[in-house]
């Protein structure tokens, strides 16, 4: 589905891989997230998605104003996960509304699995 916006000069379509992209992109700016995950449990959550597959764990749902957008992360061991989930929401919220010219209704986040790190021997 496309969001199509008109203007005088023509109109400006937008595809949800593209939103679901930069939804993903900016996410990965926040401290404590370590991935995407597979929107689907089935695709296997231990895989972390390259960079160049932000959408695969990025839904974008269409209403008649406005967007919502759900995405599937993990996280980092250690880190206060109600903390990066808002950030993350923030985050999402501002660069989709200020890049694209979208409202955004809501963003869910859903934290589909925690990465331990080992530390690192010397």
């Amino acid at each position: 589905m496309l969001s199509e916006n008109r203007n005088e000069f023509g109109s400006i379509a937008i595809g949800d891989e593209v939103i679901a992209t930069l939804a993903g992109a900016a996410a990965m700016e926040c401290y404590g997230l370590v991935g995407m995950a597979p929107r689907n449990i089935q695709e296997g959550i231990s895989d972390l998605l390259r960079r160049d597959n932000f959408e695969r764990g990025v839904d974008i749902q269409f209403g008649e104003e406005s967007i919502t957008i759900q995405l599937y992360i993990v996280v980092e061991y250690g880190v206060k996960i109600s903390e990066v989930a808002r950030n993350v929401q923030e985050r999402v919220k501002y660069v989709v509304e200020t890049m694209l010219g979208l409202k955004v209704d809501r963003i869910n986040v859903k934290v589909q699995s925690v990465r331990v790190t080992r530390p690192k021997k010397k």
